[in-house]
């Protein structure tokens, strides 16, 4: 039995794929330049990863590199505020005008007895809970 006239041309438009998917391989394989411009990393002095060689970096004084965290700035020593809250039992809290914070104080701390609403000057003392006010004198 003879093939019919579309089934020679199908075969025909098969090789004819088949040659051109050949062609386009090895076209793909001559100008391929996966792997040819390699990028190099270096590392620099820090450990980071850098593109720049080392000879083209500038250099470091190692010597002079501050380690840790940045210097805190010294606060000021007396702070002012108002007693919010003073109980029967000798503690209280002050508002902190700057940062309206509230910090603990017990009586002991304080030169004279303090009530309710009196400006005061303090100076803060960090404890295991928190701040405290201590050197608790009234305020003019």
């Amino acid at each position: 039995m003879a093939d019919s006239f579309s089934k020679k041309e199908n075969f025909k438009k098969k090789l004819q794929k088949q040659k051109d998917k050949a062609l386009r391989r090895e076209e793909r394989k001559t100008n391929n330049d996966k792997g040819k411009e390699t990028e190099f990393m270096y590392v620099d002095a820090y450990g980071r990863l850098t593109s720049t060689p080392p000879e083209e970096r500038l250099e470091v004084d190692l010597d002079n590199i501050q380690l840790g965290a940045a210097p805190i700035e010294a606060e000021e020593a007396v702070k002012t505020g108002i007693v919010t809250f003073v109980s029967d039992k000798g503690y209280g809290f002050i508002t902190e005008n700057k940062t309206n914070e509230n910090i603990f104080f017990h009586s002991n701390n304080c030169a004279v007895p303090i009530k309710k609403g009196n400006k005061v000057s303090f100076e803060k003392e960090r404890s295991p809970k928190g701040f405290s006010a201590i050197n608790i004198e009234l305020v003019k």
